[in-house]
């Protein structure tokens, strides 16, 4: 395969947890304005996308096959709690 190609399959492959990543640090920002942000965007964005990238490699290497839905929900779930966490959620 070559270079452009395999970047290509890459970034295709990394897209939904870039994308779940910069929506769940965007949502945050306009959903939570009283609360103040744990980290900045970046670092935010950066933490989310890291998460999600291990839950879609987990889930390739698990279920043999990418794009299964059941992968794309652990990863919400994932991101999800990782915001749960950054915010210190259980705190109330």
């Amino acid at each position: 395969m070559p270079l452009l190609a395999a970047l290509d399959h890459l970034l295709n492959f990394l897209a939904p947890a870039a994308g779940v990543a910069l929506l769940l640090v965007a949502g945050t920002r306009v959903l939570m304005r009283k609360r103040p942000p744990a980290l900045s965007w970046r670092a935010q964005a950066a933490i989310f996308f890291a998460v999600g990238a291990a839950v879609l490699v987990a889930g390739l290497v698990l279920l043999g096959r990418d794009g299964k839905m059941l992968t794309y929900g652990a990863l919400v779930l994932a991101c999800a709690s990782s915001q749960w966490l950054l915010l210190r959620g259980w705190r109330g």
